[in-house]
């Protein structure tokens, strides 16, 4: 299992570009889907604890898998498998970055994968407002958090407790039957 874990977190290391939030399909594909380690809704809830962690969203992922699945040995495991990846390749991108930094065609292949990799962190939106059951009548509350941090700069942590409060408060008054 301990191998098993490093090699699948290995591949999503080496395989996903554009950070944590583009290998969330991927980790949810291999740990969802495939082996079926956890479900699709404790799936979501670990994306919101992972994401209010301090720390990158793929290693804090991989701990918890890791950890939920092997205890300490899996967490160590799954968070080499998708740390080593970045880090053998910015190593070596450090290494030689000056050598090519001003090359037109490396420069171009960078403009083109820019906007790939918008659309590799898009994907999981969508995925996750699907799980979370956001619809069109409840749509304008993630989209209202994004504008507030994106445009009026409002610390992710602020949306995050009055999210957690108006749910709570939600939950006690309406009493949502699910």
């Amino acid at each position: 299992m301990y191998i098993n874990l490093f090699r699948i977190f290995l591949k999503i290391g080496f395989f996903t570009l554009g950070g944590g939030y583009a290998m969330i399909p991927q980790i949810e594909s291999e740990i969802v889907d495939r082996h079926k380690w956890m479900d699709r809704k404790d799936f979501l809830d670990l994306i919101a604890v992972a994401q209010t962690c301090p720390g990158a969203l793929a290693v804090n992922m991989s701990v918890y898998i890791g950890y939920k699945l092997r205890k300490m040995g899996g967490a160590i495991c799954a968070t080499l498998g998708v740390a080593l990846p970045s880090f053998v390749i910015i190593l070596l991108i450090a290494m030689f970055f000056h050598q090519f930094q001003d090359n037109e065609v490396v420069r171009s292949v960078f403009n083109g994968i820019r906007p790939a990799v918008v659309a590799l962190i898009c994907a999981p939106v969508f995925s996750m407002g699907r799980a979370a059951r956001i619809s069109w009548i409840n749509c304008w509350i993630p989209i209202a958090c994004a504008l507030l941090i994106w445009l009026l700069e409002v610390n992710p942590i602020f949306i995050l407790t009055a999210a957690g409060m108006c749910g709570y408060l939600y939950g006690l008054l309406i009493k949502p039957t699910e």
